[in-house]
This record gives structure tokens, C-alpha cells and sequence, in this order.
């Protein structure tokens, strides 16, 4: 009895150590779980984050949608990206859209582009063109029944006197202009008015070219302002007012030395993606086709060109002449 307990307890000590020595036996696996995939943020330019097209607001708002969504339509079919259009209620609002990254293209005018330029919000792509020019001229606008002398021969595109004598009679006189940041609407006209030492009174701020003529139309004795500075051409709206040629005169028309409006492109877009835009809309401008929509955007343009920042830089001298504030717009 007693060998039969040794050999029990023999056999398992010899068990045991045949056990510790042999393989590690292998765990069950758990169930593999897929990792969570991480959302891949939606490319520039796509459906799902269209490209903004921002608008200056200088004129007709429905006209400008109409023009700026045909464009946009036509530079999807040759870039492949999706383009939205926006027209911001005033300049600022447009400046502002370039570097909150609301919108990605802008037709910025000059004053506002510089701007828009001196924050970082935006890097210029090209100019547009009218007969062919890159600058373009304002000019003084009054109503035909409010007393005012014109200094300007429509039939042999003259003035007939310098601005000192042209512009004294405005002296004291309430202007119409467009908006704060617009070239031809207000900063150079008001610049000309100022450095000739002529002093008057505070401005309507009426928004939009088309509605500084408007205005003056309305105003035979002064009703909303007594004059008014846009673009040359004069804009045309004849479709409200069809005898506007005989209510509305020209009192003074300037040299061309402001800059033609910009397609500039916010710092956000990428080289390639700019040169991709830059180039459609080039090849847009080089067909009759592509330059009736240009023309019919809104802006009366007949062409692009490329161009570097340092374009504007004789403008900026005349904005210093000023005293325009880049940081505060005035």
C-alpha cells in the first residue's frame, strides 16, 4: 500500500513537471474591431464646398446674380469645380468675405482689393479691361434743372475748363456717392474735391453707380443730393428712366488713372487651383462667346489680363495723397 502511494504521488510530481515544461497554450482571440474611419474633410471646390465667387455690390443686385451665376456656370465646365455667387451688401462686407474665408474669388474693385491685399486676406489674379484700357476715368453728374454749369463737350469728348473752375460750384452742395471703399463712386472724386480746397457738406451713401444717377435724376432742386461722381461710361439706366440723356448732365470728366476692377483670389486657394481659375477665365475672355458673358455680368467688361500686385502701386501713392487710412477704410 505504502510503494502504491509513492508511485501516485511519483506519477504526479512527474505530470506536473511535464506540464510547466511543455507549450504555453494559446488564448482564445477576442474579435477584431474595425477602427473607426475618420472623416475626410470635403476638397475646395466641390459640391459638398463649393467655391465662393463674392461680387462687388456696384451695381444692380439681380443683375449682378444673373451675369456672376452664367459665369460661374461657364467656369465649372471648364475647371470642374463647383461655384457659388454671393454679392455682399457693401464693399467692406466684400473685404471681409475674403478673409473669413467666405468667399474665395472676388471681383474686388481697386480701393477695396488694396485693402483686402494689406490684411493678407487676398492676392491679385488679373484686371479687367474695357475698349481695351486698364485704367478708367469718373465723372460728375447733376441734375439738368438744378442750376449747374457743365464743363464737359459730350461731341468732342472734352472738358472745357480745368476742375478748379468746374467743381468750385459744388462748393457747400450735398454729393451722392456710392460707398466708402469705391474708387470712382467716392475716394478719387472726393480726393479731387478736397485737394482743390473745396468744402461740402456730407454725403448720401446710396450704394451702387446705377443709383448715384438714379438719385441725381430724382433730384431737380437738390431733393437727395445736389451732384454726383461714378464711372465713365455714365450707367445706364434707361430701362427706369428712358429720357435720363435729357435730365442728367456731365459736369466735369477726369483723366483715366484708376485702376480697372479685380479678379483677385483669397489667400486660402491653392497655387494650382488659381492657376486652373486664372486660365479658364482667360480662355473665357478670348472668345466672343466668353466676352458676352463678361459683358452681360454686370460690369461692362471686355476683357482680363494678368497682372502682379505691384500694378496698384502708382494708386497707392494717390490713395496716401488722401490721406486714406488701409486699416480703417477712410
Amino acid at each position: 500500500m505504502k510503494k502504491l502511494f509513492v508511485f501516485v504521488s511519483l506519477l504526479a510530481a512527474i505530470t506536473m513537471i511535464l506540464v510547466a515544461c511543455g507549450p504555453t497554450p494559446t488564448p482564445t482571440p477576442e474579435p477584431t474591431v474595425p477602427p473607426t474611419p475618420v472623416p475626410t474633410a470635403n476638397p475646395l471646390g466641390t459640391e459638398a464646398q463649393p467655391l465662393i465667387m463674392a461680387l462687388a455690390p456696384s451695381a444692380n443686385t439681380e443683375t449682378l446674380m444673373a451675369g456672376g451665376d452664367a459665369i460661374a456656370a461657364k467656369l465649372t465646365e471648364l475647371t470642374g469645380y463647383s461655384i457659388k455667387v454671393i454679392v455682399p451688401t457693401n464693399y467692406a462686407a466684400l473685404i471681409e468675405a475674403m478673409g473669413s474665408g467666405n468667399a474665395q474669388i472676388g471681383w474686388l474693385p481697386p480701393a477695396a482689393y488694396i485693402v483686402a491685399h494689406a490684411k493678407g486676406y487676398a492676392d491679385i489674379g488679373m484686371v479687367t479691361l474695357r475698349n481695351g484700357a486698364d485704367h478708367y476715368a469718373f465723372q460728375f453728374l447733376a441734375n439738368a434743372n438744378h442750376g449747374f454749369t457743365s464743363y464737359y463737350d459730350a461731341e468732342g469728348g472734352k472738358n472745357t475748363a480745368g476742375p478748379e473752375q468746374a467743381l468750385a460750384q459744388f462748393a457747400g452742395k450735398k454729393p451722392c456717392y456710392t460707398d466708402p471703399l469705391s474708387a470712382s463712386g467716392y475716394l478719387v472724386p472726393a480726393g479731387y474735391i478736397a485737394n482743390l480746397g473745396i468744402s461740402t457738406k456730407a454725403g448720401a451713401w446710396v450704394q451702387g453707380h446705377p443709383t448715384v444717377v438714379k438719385s441725381v435724376y430724382l433730384s431737380p432742386n437738390g431733393e437727395i443730393c445736389d451732384f454726383g461722381a461714378t464711372y465713365v461710361p455714365m450707367p445706364d439706366v434707361t430701362k427706369d428712366f428712358p429720357d435720363v440723356a435729357d435730365k442728367v448732365i456731365t459736369i466735369w470728366v477726369s483723366d483715366a488713372r484708376i485702376p480697372n476692377d479685380t479678379v483677385a483670389y483669397a489667400s486660402e486657394v491653392p497655387a494650382d487651383m488659381r492657376e486652373k481659375l486664372t486660365a479658364a477665365l482667360l480662355d473665357l475672355a478670348s472668345t466672343p462667346e466668353g466676352l458676352q458673358l463678361l459683358k452681360d455680368g454686370g460690369y461692362s467688361i471686355g476683357g482680363l489680363k494678368a497682372v502682379e500686385d505691384s500694378f496698384f502701386d502708382d494708386f497707392r501713392v494717390y490713395l496716401q495723397s488722401i490721406n486714406f487710412d488701409f486699416n480703417n477704410y477712410k
